[in-house]
């Protein structure tokens, strides 16, 4: 059954249809999630409530095309609530977002580095990369202009490119001997 399908018939208050549809896209809500609030609690805290948000709110979806977007734009409102919350408290815990410095990028993976992107580059690269969205759309979701995603988009490559380069000596080919 469509991706589309499913949408009429959970906007009908098809229950299997809407837990479907969660299923489907669980993978994406969590990913999105993660690349927002890192941490798992987090993730699993944003996803519960907007699923539920979703599931009261469903029938307001007008176009059943749109429903991922419209999923991820409620993910992204619950994980900025809980950032919000969180910088509202008092922690004596070191600040774990920084950015780690050049050396410590010897050896790390694709994933890792986006990670270690600053919030609103990551947040791009998810959406574009992994969440396979057009730059319309992701704008359409982060409430901003699509120049501003293209360009938080080039800067995420040019600090990944800088973080993933291989030193020259590892780049050499040829047999020893």
């Amino acid at each position: 059954m469509r991706l589309e399908d499913d949408v009429i018939l959970a906007r009908k208050g098809d229950r299997e249809a809407f837990i479907r549809l969660i299923k489907r896209l669980e993978t994406n809500l969590y990913r999105v999630a993660r690349a927002i609030v890192k941490r798992d609690e987090d993730c699993a805290d944003a996803i519960q409530e907007t699923i539920l948000k979703a599931y009261q709110s469903v029938s307001a979806v007008r176009e059943p095309a749109y429903f991922k977007s419209w999923l991820l734009r409620i993910l992204i409102n619950e994980c900025n609530q809980i950032l919000r919350r969180q910088k509202r408290m008092v922690l004596a815990e070191p600040d774990l977002t920084q950015p780690a410095s050049p050396c410590e990028y010897d050896k790390i993976d694709v994933k890792e580095a986006v990670d270690r992107l600053e919030d609103t580059l990551r947040m791009v690269v998810t959406l574009y990369y992994y969440e396979d969205l057009p730059l319309k759309q992701i704008a359409e979701l982060l409430e901003t202009t699509e120049g501003t995603v293209k360009s938080r988009l080039h800067r995420a490559r040019l600090t990944l490119a800088e973080w993933l380069r291989i030193p020259a000596v590892e780049r050499k080919v040829g047999y020893e001997g």
